[in-house]
């Protein structure tokens, strides 16, 4: 099972609002929204393959 951690994000509210709006659009919560966006930018990135979910990352380093 994967650990999770608790992590405060300073964010503008022009931003905010916008990521809130699209997990609405895309039946998410905001924390999830935020989460799958970031997983996307990491594997378009080449920084996290795509079969391999963000808490299992650390296994091969």
């Amino acid at each position: 099972m994967s650990s999770r951690k608790a992590f405060a994000l300073r964010i503008d509210e022009k931003t905010l609002t916008a990521m809130h709006r699209w997990a609405e659009d895309d039946l998410r919560s905001l924390n999830a929204q935020i989460e799958f966006v970031l997983r996307d930018a990491l594997r378009k990135a080449g920084r996290m393959r795509k079969d391999q979910p963000a808490a299992d990352k650390s296994k091969d380093d």
